[in-house]
């Protein structure tokens, strides 16, 4: 059984834990915030350019010759994989993780490149031996507009010269707080959307200047782009939403671990006293004998 000092001394500890998880979770609620802002005025962007492109693609016919569009025997596959720089996110990082997982188990290590954002992932992929070509560190300043184009251009780069023929993008869709879902799609090579997924009306309702396929050239890469960016809007929000509830998790049970110790410690106490009591009475009955 431990002593009145041992668990005065976890009772101490509980408590430092429990300021710690508090400031941690006060901390990401605020950054889950601005998070969630990004993230929504992202959105109708994206959507915005989805619903362009469909327009172009049913203006020009699908018959559009470009580098992002190109379709070929698959050889190499690559992976966009996106984790975070720290723990303590909960199931973030773990989920994200068993996801690209699931995914690579189909694929023999030498037919796979990865391109990693998080040193969790980073770290994470090395040890079991894949082949990270490309490491991106997030930093605490979150991931800009600009970071994510010269991410998009790595991977854009290295499937224009032919060093994979696909590539896919993992990462954590943000839906609340303490809802967050690992996702992945196909990138590379921009898969032509049809015109009947949203409803987009024919294209013949358009006048195009300059013409249909000149704008869609110029918006395929944009188009890769703001789907890069918004995918990392998604994993920073769904990160901080997921250390919210963890380290909200971890203060009620630092509480609850203090309030069973105080009992503890009270029991500890009145045990003592009444073994004192026990001893002054014994003695003083043994004077009298």
């Amino acid at each position: 059984m431990a002593t009145i000092r041992q668990v005065r001394q976890r009772i101490k500890v509980s408590k430092n834990i429990q300021k710690i998880t508090k400031a941690m979770k006060m901390v990401s609620a605020a950054k889950l915030k601005r998070a969630q802002d990004r993230v929504t005025s992202a959105r109708p962007y994206a959507k915005t350019m989805r619903e362009m492109m469909i327009s172009l693609a049913s203006a020009v016919g699908g018959d559009v010759d470009h580098p992002l569009l190109a379709v070929r025997p698959v050889k190499v596959t690559g992976f966009l994989i996106i984790s975070a720089d720290r723990g303590l996110a909960g199931s973030y990082n773990s989920a994200i993780l068993r996801r690209a997982l699931e995914m690579l188990k189909h694929y023999d290590k030498e037919q796979v490149r990865l391109y990693v954002a998080g040193k969790k992932g980073i770290s994470f992929f090395k040890r079991r031996g894949y082949n990270v070509v490309e490491e991106f560190p997030l930093g605490n300043a979150g991931v800009s507009f600009a970071d994510a184009r010269n991410i998009t251009r790595t991977v854009r780069d290295a499937f224009e010269a032919g060093a994979i023929d696909q590539l896919y993008l993992v990462y954590t869709r943000f839906y609340t707080a303490i809802t967050q879902k690992p996702t992945d799609l196909m990138l590379l090579p921009i898969q032509q959307p049809e015109a009947v997924d949203t409803g987009v009306g024919p294209a013949d309702d358009y006048i195009f200047v300059p013409s249909a396929d000149e704008l869609l050239r110029s918006l395929l890469p944009r188009y890769v782009e703001g789907q890069v960016y918004q995918a990392f809007l998604e994993s920073i929000a769904s990160e901080h939403g997921s250390r919210m509830t963890a380290m909200s998790s971890a203060t009620d049970n630092a509480g609850k671990m203090i309030t069973s110790l105080t009992l503890q410690l009270n029991r500890a106490r009145q045990a003592g006293i009444t073994r004192e009591i026990s001893e002054i009475v014994g003695g003083a009955e043994a004077l009298k004998g």
